[in-house]
């Protein structure tokens, strides 16, 4: 083999799954078609629970204080109305401003410093594979060759090749409009009012939020004190190349045709076109190819993107390190389909959600939006619409979810009193290694961990209100398996070993170097 991982795409998908591939010891080499890192800012942030996840990793940090702004106002659209999470304590979503070129940056950076290698100008245009590998076909500046690895991962986006050669499918719908978003300063003459509408000279006052014409919808708001924030939707058959960057003239006049008035827009510091579809593949695997990202699902809405394709490469990275290796459990592998197959469906349900609020122009739809911003006005709905947007009250369909509510869940990060002072889950979770946490002292659950020698890291703990005896956390930091408090030593053991076996190998297979996929 050449390499363990083939990665198509050198996207934020890509480049994170090169990093979290490399933290688990796996040669990883990125395959990108362009010459160079795209300038357009096709994102502008961060939000959700990829967050969680950076933090985990001990990169929220750095992530931030190369963010424009690491901490905007938690007010996030969706469809036609917004989640407002800033009357909250401790609102279910939040985000970081931080374009998509800076975020590049930062984790082709990352993936670099961990030792994976990147190619850029060379396209992946041929892909064959067998019972022990997968052979690539690739047009390089110097000319073809052909490079092979155990496993090939498709991160080059909505109009993938690798997802063409696998003969994966790719349903579902295309919506026949235009959105159009800009970051500007507020221009001289425009009046920014407290209650964050504009005082329009010609025009008069325009309201924060949507405003509904019969020409699409255009929307207001202001996350910084001397920034505006600028929307429009409009119904377009017209094909956009994604690296045609969108001009400052498009917006404003795109503006123009919605609202009807010559809005004066300032500097620009962020501008992005996109189109919607609903699209995701019937399989997330063929063989020893997989797909990830834009590659994989589409979503009728701005902001989720990222955050479900950065998601998916911490669910596949480690699994396919066992492959790798040689002691991926049997199965293990297809709980990767399994797991974000689902994800993406949840994701996919309330972005169409959106497009029901967003694109309905009868007194229904409109009875529909108002309904809607009642039902938001109270915590609860409030709060839930966070957890599905941001995806944190994703479960997983883990084997034993039953005995323990937290188990298929993201861990909660505890902070965890130690005899050498006070961690978190968090930090037990830089690394991206399998975790047996016990905290309640349990000295049986600690020995059949160590059965699995060097594969699971042990730590005991005490924590205020402990959630559970133990818990079983993967690389991802989803919880695995969990003893509830007290349960009888033989029982936790027993369910401890079947889960320890299901996720991460049996003895046997510790010493045989055979790999199940």
């Amino acid at each position: 083999m050449d390499t363990d991982v083939i990665v198509a795409g050198a996207g934020p998908t890509g480049l994170m799954l090169a990093a979290e591939l490399r933290l688990a010891g796996v040669r990883a080499l990125v395959l990108e078609r362009r010459a160079r890192s795209r300038d357009v800012e096709k994102a502008g942030g961060l939000g959700g629970q990829i967050l969680r996840l950076l933090h985990y990793r001990g990169l929220l940090d750095r992530f931030s204080e190369a963010s424009i702004d690491p901490n905007p106002a938690p007010r996030f659209p969706f469809g036609d109305v917004h989640l407002d999470f800033t009357r909250l304590a401790d609102p279910p979503m939040r985000a970081i401003q931080l374009p998509q070129p800076r975020l590049e940056g930062l984790l082709d950076e990352r993936a670099r410093e961990l030792g994976a290698a990147a190619r850029r100008g060379h396209e992946v245009v041929g892909v064959s594979q067998d019972d022990t590998g997968v052979t690539v076909d690739v047009r390089g500046p110097d000319g073809p060759y052909r490079v092979r690895a155990g496993y090939l991962v498709g991160c080059d986006g909505g109009r993938s090749a690798v997802r063409d050669l696998a003969g994966i499918a790719f349903p579902g719908t295309t919506y026949p409009e235009v959105q159009r978003i800009g970051q500007v300063t507020v221009p001289d003459g425009v009046t920014l009012l407290d209650d964050g509408a504009l005082d329009v000279p010609g025009w008069g006052r325009i309201g924060w939020g949507y405003t509904r014409t019969d020409r699409g919808v255009f929307a207001l708001g202001s996350h910084s004190p001397g920034v505006l924030f600028l929307f429009t939707t409009e119904d377009e058959s017209t094909e956009y190349d994604d690296d045609t960057p969108m001009t400052l003239t498009e917006l404003h006049d795109s503006v123009r045709r919605v609202l009807g008035v010559d809005l004066p827009v300032g500097e620009p510091l962020r501008l992005s076109r996109f189109t919607f579809q609903a699209r995701q593949v019937d399989r997330y695997r063929e063989g020893r190819v997989f797909l990830a990202g834009d590659a994989a699902h589409l979503f009728p809405a701005t902001g989720v993107a990222l955050n479900a394709g950065m998601l998916d490469t911490v669910n596949l990275a480690w699994k396919l390190a066992a492959g790798v290796n040689g002691w991926a459990p049997e199965g293990l592998l297809e709980t990767y389909h399994d797991e974000r197959h689902l994800a993406g469906e949840r994701t996919l349900l309330h972005t169409r959600a959106q497009v029901a609020l967003r694109r309905g122009q009868d007194p229904a739809a409109e009875a529909l939006r108002q309904v809607f911003r009642e039902l938001l006005a109270d915590e609860q709905p409030l709060r839930r619409m966070g957890g599905f947007v941001s995806g944190s009250d994703l479960r997983y369909p883990v084997p034993g979810a039953d005995r323990h509510a937290v188990v298929g869940t993201f861990a909660p990060d505890l902070t965890l009193h130690t005899g050498e002072g006070t961690t978190s889950v968090a930090e037990l979770m830089h690394p991206a290694r399998p975790v047996l946490l016990d905290l309640a002292d349990r000295r049986e659950l600690r020995e059949v961990a160590r059965e699995r020698g060097h594969r699971v890291d042990v730590h005991t703990a005490g924590t205020d209100d402990r959630p559970a005896d133990a818990l079983l956390i993967r690389p991802d930091a989803h919880v695995a398996w969990a003893a509830p408090v007290d349960e009888p030593a033989e029982t936790a053991a027993a369910t401890l070993r079947e889960a320890l076996a299901r996720w991460f190998g049996t003895r046997a297979a510790m010493s045989s170097g055979v790999t199940a996929s």
